[in-house]
């Protein structure tokens, strides 16, 4: 028993320092480096916070880019998707309609144009970042809704554009709340 009892107490005792105390304190460690220190980095306007940039919200207005649906209703407590099969019928009616209601809102796109994150739910329900092409594609809705040039509202998408992580890994993305507060300081 003793060959089998020490050896085992000790193991446990190892993996309690190391799991319990030194792997957290190595990860707090790093998050400490990071933008906002571990906490996520706050987003601005007019010395308010009014978000995180790695959560993604709700902008339902005209004026303003969309970015993807969530089924958690961007709540960072219980991050999900529907778990629904794409051959759920409930699920292909949610699709359809914002298929039609994003037609309805972006007059003189064709249907087959629709980038599909704009239609569909992230994974998580929290992802804050769409494509450069579904940025691109609002800028006619904006552009009416603003009264601001397309030319001026598709240089500020491109600018607001992040490169795939080291320059390979993932696509090109936008930060929807960054860009909608970019967009409100144009005039």
């Amino acid at each position: 028993m003793k060959n089998y009892l020490f050896p085992s107490l000790r193991l446990t005792v190892i993996l309690i320092l190391v799991l319990g105390f030194l792997y957290p304190l190595i990860i707090r460690g790093v998050a400490l480096l990071s933008n906002g220190s571990g906490d996520g980095e706050r987003l601005y306007k007019n010395g308010k916070v009014i978000g995180f940039k790695e959560i993604g919200q709700s902008f339902r207005e005209d004026k303003y880019f969309r970015g993807r649906f969530s089924s958690v209703n961007y709540n960072a407590c219980g991050s999900g998707a529907s778990n629904k099969s794409i051959y759920n019928r409930e699920y292909i009616q949610t699709i359809k309609a914002r298929i039609d209601t994003f037609l309805v809102r972006n007059p003189g796109i064709k249907r087959y144009e629709i980038p599909v994150e704009l239609v569909t739910a992230s994974g998580s329900g929290l992802d804050p970042d769409i494509s450069r092409e579904a940025a691109l594609i609002q800028v006619g809705r904006i552009s009416k809704a603003r009264k601001i040039g397309k030319v001026q509202l598709s240089k500020l998408v491109n600018d607001m554009t992040n490169p795939p992580f080291l320059g390979v890994f993932g696509p090109e993305k936008v930060n929807v709340l960054s860009l909608n507060l970019e967009l409100d300081k144009l005039k």
